[in-house]
């Protein structure tokens, strides 16, 4: 019997793992969510998000670990008794099929009696906001609304957990953004656990009440968006979360977690993020954060390579004496070859250690 949505509280993952030969694709992957929660799984290709995905709705076998929903153990049922949602990133909906019968053909399937049936599938077309479009096949519709519908169709049988797979990853730009509002939207209202895979940190930190960052089949660090955002525990998950500039440095004092460090003679002040073996560290910062500023007003000197306007501010690289290849932003357009001090927001700084 599938798990029910109105008792759940927790999923819990207990040293999950999984191997295709010798390769170890996820490895003791160990984690509790809670009923309400929004978790991003994010991580490179290749990193084990995805296989972690497809282990909890049973479409891969685990290797090791044990899967439960509450005390309810559920990687020894098939994949049809654990009643969850998933939505593709291919949409994966019947082509010869309207919206109405795409959206039901699972409670169809369930043996859902006809009456309650139709009141479900008319509840989740309202939740997505097809109401006009649902006599219309799937190829009648644009990729924006195709994906609603996948969504709908996942949530029409009330599972405990909706599970996501890169699903905006074949929409533009503009659909992308709006879809993600829709995403928050529909979750916020469904009172089930929603598990969502993706590489975009921007996706993970607008949609995720907690984030998984994956690397190697581990978990590497997980946090609130903030705290990944802020306050990324290993240099690998600070490079993912956007820090661009890996800056070669000597560690020169620390007090604390404030810490002083040369890079090419000028002295900067970081944030430590972990302890160091030696003096040789990595400091790292968006691009945000390392500002152009006029050669007498400190900062490590660079030679602009490029720029490119955003909008409200520029953007550009350039090249530190040491060939380190630095980007950052500025208020007016340099010129290439024109040299630049970048200043870095000391609070924005963060250090590591070189050995990595």
């Amino acid at each position: 019997m599938a798990p029910s949505l109105s008792s759940f509280k927790t999923l819990r993952l207990d040293g999950v793992s999984r191997d295709f030969g010798t390769v170890n694709a996820l490895r003791d992957l160990t984690l509790n969510i809670e009923r309400g929660e929004f978790v991003a799984l994010l991580g490179p290709s290749g990193c084990g998000k995805s296989t972690a995905l497809n282990c909890i709705a049973g479409l891969l076998p685990t290797s090791r670990g044990a899967i439960f929903l509450d005390d309810q153990r559920l990687d020894i049922l098939p994949t049809e008794e654990r009643g969850f949602g998933m939505v593709f990133q291919n949409y994966a909906l019947f082509p010869h099929m309207t919206v109405r019968d795409n959206i039901g053909f699972g409670l169809k399937m369930r043996g859902v009696p006809k009456a309650e049936a139709a009141a479900r599938v008319e509840k989740a077309i309202e939740t997505v906001r097809l109401g006009t479009q649902a006599h219309k096949l799937p190829g009648q519709l644009s990729g924006g609304q195709q994906q609603r519908v996948a969504i709908a169709r996942a949530i029409v049988v009330e599972p405990p957990l909706v599970l996501m797979d890169e699903p905006l990853s074949n929409l533009d730009a503009k659909l992308r953004l709006e879809m993600r509002q829709e995403i928050r939207r529909i979750h916020a209202g469904l009172g089930s656990i929603t598990i969502y895979v993706t590489h975009d940190q921007d996706e993970a930190l607008s949609l995720a009440d907690r984030i998984v960052v994956l690397r190697d089949g581990m978990i590497r660090q997980v946090g609130t968006p903030e705290d990944l955002y802020a306050r990324p525990a290993h240099l690998d998950v600070a490079e993912f979360m956007g820090f661009r500039n890996r800056i070669p440095a000597k560690l020169k004092t620390r007090s604390g977690d404030a810490v002083a460090i040369d890079v090419n003679g000028v002295l900067l002040q970081g944030i430590a993020r972990e302890e160091f073996k030696g003096d040789d560290v990595i400091a790292a910062i968006r691009p945000d954060d390392l500002f152009a500023g006029e050669t007498n007003e400190g900062g490590i000197p660079a030679v602009v390579e490029a720029m490119e306007y955003r909008g409200r501010d520029f953007f550009g690289s350039a090249r530190a004496k040491d060939g380190t290849e630095l980007f950052f932003r500025a208020a007016r357009r340099h010129t290439s070859g024109e040299v630049v001090a970048l200043i870095a927001d000391p609070a924005r700084l963060l250090v590591y250690g070189a050995a990595q």
